[in-house]
């Protein structure tokens, strides 16, 4: 793994799983305001976010349908992209925070030049299981897996 021409690529599809369990969530924050004795307007208030949140989240990183959603990685010598239709491959650093677990892979990445991280979800079922644990096992044992991007990366 740390041959710096060996190429590692997967593209991700949306995650029933996941779709599942968000949507779960969301049931529940929609109704626990209504079983609560709070004003009408907080109520209403509270449906609101919900809904604002839903419409944000469901395409970009669910559904993976809007332009800006996250669907690929590659590992290159050049160190580590992101694939989304909208901006096409992106030069990322991984952070310390990304997990791989064998049931999901949480992608914690930050732009060059921006302050703030972002995160990607890569449940088991939006790969092919032999995809997802190759991810797993690049994400654990790439040398220079946090270096910033255009640093020499060896593997």
């Amino acid at each position: 793994m740390s041959n710096p021409s060996d190429v590692f690529e997967c593209h991700w599809q949306p995650s029933r799983w996941l779709l599942r369990l968000y949507l779960s969530v969301l049931a529940l924050a929609l109704l626990a305001p209504w079983l609560a004795d709070i004003p009408l307007w907080s109520k209403l208030l509270s449906l609101a976010a919900c809904l604002l949140h839903a419409s944000w989240v469901l395409p970009r990183h669910m559904l993976l349908t809007a332009p800006q959603a996250v669907t690929g990685l590659r590992r290159d010598a050049f160190g580590w992209h992101l694939y989304s239709a909208a901006a096409g491959w992106q030069a990322v650093q991984l952070r310390p925070d990304s997990l791989a677990l064998p049931l999901l892979v949480v992608l914690r990445y930050r732009l060059p030049g921006q302050r703030l991280s972002r995160g990607a979800c890569v449940p088991r079922d939006a790969l092919a299981p032999e995809q997802h644990r190759r991810l797993r096992l690049r994400l654990k044992f790439s040398r220079r897996r946090w270096a910033q991007p255009g640093a020499s990366a060896s593997g």
